[in-house]
């Protein structure tokens, strides 16, 4: 389970380009706060602060208390969306989703594959990942930090299915349920080879026919 982690914010009355540009040149990044049938306010986060924070959480499913200044209390919030700088990597701009403890949230968690496949060990196959996260409503203190997906019993042309995992109690997978996972396939030499080796016609019996009495 993902648990809440501290972020400090201060309130912005102004906005627009030329702010956004004096909040970044000191050091601050734009951000916004909504949700929870409030009206959205506009904040502005540390960068620095910000950055190591992004870098060592799950963005998408990790509890963010903001600390605004001034404010008493600490609002629980998720991240909904990170923009960066194409060419400097610094942050541009933060989206702040206001959360209710007790009211379901929708997120995604990260899958975690775990094992060696028997098709990749014993057959020469390699594992084709087609998913890697799940949709997933549940309050948010039960939001959990990744779903588990055991892999080891696959074989050569097997696959996993998001009706496959099991998800914690209180937990409900919102992906369809048919949904690819992962296969386990040949690499393309190999495929190319077993083919021919099928396809390959048996060898002709020559010879002179016996004559009829």
């Amino acid at each position: 389970m993902s648990q809440a982690t501290q972020l400090k914010a201060q309130r912005r009355d102004e906005g627009g380009k030329g702010v956004a540009r004096k909040l970044r040149a000191e050091g601050r990044v734009p951000a916004v706060i909504y949700g929870a049938d409030q009206e959205p306010a506009s904040l502005s986060i540390d960068a620095h602060e910000a950055r190591q924070l992004f870098e060592r959480i799950s963005v998408e499913n990790t509890i963010v208390s903001l600390e605004i200044e001034g404010e008493k209390e600490a609002v629980d919030t998720l991240v909904r969306e990170v923009q960066v700088h194409p060419f400097k990597s610094s942050l541009v701009h933060v989206d702040f989703y206001r959360i209710q403890r007790g009211v379901a949230v929708h997120v995604q968690v990260p899958l975690h594959f775990e094992g060696t496949p028997v098709g990749v060990r014993l057959s020469g196959g390699m594992l084709e990942q087609h998913v890697h996260d799940l949709d997933v409503r549940c309050i948010p203190s039960a939001i959990p930090d990744h779903l588990v997906v055991d892999v080891s019993k696959l074989d050569i042309g097997d696959a996993l299915h998001v009706s496959d995992v099991t998800a914690p109690a209180g937990v409900e997978i919102q992906t369809e349920a048919d949904r690819t996972l992962c296969i386990v396939v040949l690499p393309k030499g190999a495929e190319s080879a077993a083919a021919e080796g099928e396809g390959a016609a048996e060898p002709e019996v020559t010879g002179a026919k016996p004559k009829e009495s």
